[in-house]
């Protein structure tokens, strides 16, 4: 948890930083004009990657699989979705490295990891 706090504080400070830096090398509005079009494209990316997940849990679930991997597609497109549409070049290079396939496959088994780690630990709750 004392990392999310710290990154709370990092990632932003470093994103002001390099609005600032490319303000003075391409220019105020043309920095503007860059973070817009790379929300737009986000939003075409994850909308575009989120419906082939789906179509690949569908396909999973009739075949009679469990459908992990595209959970775990899913996990990776919705977040990568949101730090697109999160104003920053950080924040929109992590956002694509998580949209991407083939990049994709590099986060997943971490992620696996991680939230088996949640579950051996009982930090879910499930209610019923």
């Amino acid at each position: 948890m004392k990392w999310f706090i710290g990154m709370l504080i990092v990632i932003p400070a470093l994103e002001i930083a390099l609005f600032i830096l490319s303000g003075k090398l391409i220019g105020v509005w043309s920095t503007v004009a860059l973070i817009v079009l790379t929300g737009i494209m986000g939003v075409w990316l994850a909308k575009r990657q989120g419906l082939a997940v789906i179509e690949e849990t569908k396909r999973e679930l009739f075949y009679g699989r469990l459908p992990s991997g595209a959970i775990l597609d899913g996990i990776c497109v919705f977040i990568g979705g949101v730090l697109l549409l999160t104003p920053g070049f950080l924040t929109d290079v992590v956002g694509v490295f998580l949209l991407l396939p083939a990049t994709r496959s590099i986060v997943k088994p971490y992620i696996a990891r991680w939230l088996k780690s949640l579950f051996d630990t009982k930090t879910f709750f499930f209610y019923r």
